[in-house]
């Protein structure tokens, strides 16, 4: 069992999505807006446009999201994505990616865990650890 990382955003759901698969590599695996609902009373409050569900593939994990209406949105809170990167070089290419229109945290820095590891809120509200440990990994 592996879980799947499910995200709302305030009418971003499209756009968010589709910039962390060319941030981190990967594929849109499909996509639902609101109008695709041939019942009427199974879509949610607002436009036909709204993303009702998308799901993504990173690696060799699937995200999922959708698009909250301004009265079901909740700001995110509570958690972090994680994101192993597999060398600096990477790490740096994501943090300068995500931290672009966010709010860094931590900067990209070495801990006593990780050649480089960083904290983020990304433009969508979404918050992200880039972590590469390098020669840290434990034995």
């Amino acid at each position: 069992m592996q879980p799947t990382i499910y995200l709302y955003f305030e009418g971003k759901c499209e756009e968010a999505m589709r910039y962390y698969v060319d941030v981190f590599g990967g594929e849109v695996l499909g996509i639902f807006r609101n109008g695709d609902s041939p019942d009427p009373e199974n879509r949610m409050p607002g436009g036909d446009d709204l993303v009702m569900n998308m799901a993504v593939r990173i690696g060799e994990s699937e995200m999922m999201a959708s698009d909250a209406p301004k009265e079901w949105y909740n700001k995110p809170q509570g958690f972090d994505i994680s994101m192993p990167a597999s060398s600096i070089e990477e790490a740096q290419r994501w943090f300068e990616a995500i931290s672009d229109g966010g709010t860094v945290r931590m900067d990209l820095e070495e801990t006593f865990w990780a050649e480089r590891f960083a904290m983020v809120t990304d433009r969508y509200g979404i918050h992200w650890m880039i972590n590469y440990t390098g020669n840290k990994a434990p034995k």
